[in-house]
């Protein structure tokens, strides 16, 4: 069976945060065609798709690669981040509503569960639905997908902090007191701790390409 173009872009999505598709990797149309069971102008349409959110780049005869950030990139895409993220944490309504308030809860049981069986693969699909969840509650349609938006640009940043151990951890903390705030109806709290849980990913990125700098 083949896979349609959403299901190849989910899947090389997945090999980029997972670090199979590391940055600067070149994409093979004829390998991954075969290793995907796809036809290659559906995995061109994919490639365009990964384009549009920032995660790959393609060059006039030189092809398709997984794109490579700067510094400068990574901090002008985080501080966006924040902006964003913390206009939906301000915009949330309190006291939150069951249904939403559920969603959220649910999405973080299957992150929990990811972390206990040390699955990267469905850490980073809930932590996902989470982030989606918690963003959406927000109210504003158009602002939750500007944060999707941006959020996907970051996967290949997450690729160097969801191969530390460290990271399930910290997210895990980080997402509980998130509900604790949404329960208690502690915006501050709330806006303070979206804004400081973008550090997990960012930091464990800047410390890698610190280490390879002073390497080189």
């Amino acid at each position: 069976m083949k896979l349609p173009a959403n299901d190849v872009v989910a899947a090389l999505q997945e090999d980029i945060v997972l670090g199979r598709l590391a940055p600067g990797a070149r994409l093979v149309e004829e390998e991954l065609a075969e290793r995907l069971r796809t036809k290659r102008h559906v995995l061109r349409e994919a490639f365009v798709e990964l384009e549009r959110f920032g995660l790959i780049e393609r060059r006039r005869n030189r092809g398709a690669s997984v794109r490579q950030l700067t510094l400068e990139d990574v901090n002008r895409i985080y501080a966006v981040r924040e902006i964003l993220e913390r206009a939906a944490a301000a915009q949330i309504p309190f006291p939150l509503e069951k249904k939403a308030y559920l969603a959220i809860e649910g999405a973080q049981r299957r992150h929990d569960a990811a972390v206990e069986a040390g699955d990267a693969k469905a850490v980073f699909r809930a932590n996902f639905e989470f982030h989606e969840a918690l963003f959406a509650a927000c109210g504003n349609p158009y602002l939750a997908a500007a944060i999707d938006d941006f959020r996907r640009k970051t996967h290949v940043v997450w690729s160097y902090a969801i191969v530390k151990p460290e990271y399930f951890r910290n997210a895990q903390r980080e997402h509980r007191a998130m509900l604790k705030a949404l329960r208690a109806g502690e915006r501050k709290r709330l806006i303070d701790l979206c804004a400081a849980h973008l550090d997990i990913s960012r930091q464990a990125y800047l410390q890698t390409h610190r280490l390879r700098f002073a390497t080189a």
